[in-house]
């Protein structure tokens, strides 16, 4: 075998499953007897990455969360690339609380992810950070196959997907 190979490691959400996930968590919160009368909002903002969760206190706020955690995973959406912001006062004694969806994978994990295949000297495995990706490099197959078993293994604070196999 002359060339090599490679794939790309990527961190990303898909935005429409998580827009269903969301609806069918509004949908729960209006029929649960727990909420019924009270305040509980979830706001998707797509552009910003966000999702805002708003109720009337820090109880509901956290059931709140339960339910749209759990449609998250029932939609396949990695729950690892949301991140939980601070639970903020707001008017008329309600509370709110800004959830960041992670796209990408950040700067610090892919060093971390680096730096672990780089002390796993693995033969003529090479990792370059491409933006918000990684691509691996390898002349042989088999090598990439145990990059990618070794990375399941680890956890590296967000869900990592595996995809644009290519051989060169």
């Amino acid at each position: 075998m002359a060339g090599t190979c490679s794939f790309d490691v990527t961190s990303t959400v898909d935005l429409q499953e998580v827009d269903n996930a969301l609806n069918q968590a509004r949908k729960e919160v209006a029929q649960r007897y727990d909420f019924k009368g009270a305040k509980a909002e979830i706001d998707f903002a797509k552009a910003e990455n966000t999702i805002t969760l708003a109720a009337d206190d820090e109880f509901k706020l956290d059931a709140l969360w339960e339910i749209v955690q759990g449609r998250m995973v029932k939609r396949g959406v990695p729950v690892k690339n949301l991140t939980l912001g601070t639970v903020e006062r707001g008017a008329h004694d309600t509370v709110r609380r800004v959830v960041t969806l992670q796209q990408g994978i950040p700067s610090d994990a892919g060093r971390a992810i680096v730096k672990f295949l780089k002390d796993r000297k693995l033969k003529k495995v090479q990792a370059a950070i491409q933006a918000d990706q990684l691509r691996i490099t390898s002349p042989s197959r088999d090598e990439l196959q145990a990059v990618i078993q070794l990375l399941k293994e680890q956890d590296f604070g967000v869900a990592l997907q595996y995809g644009n196999y290519r051989e060169n």
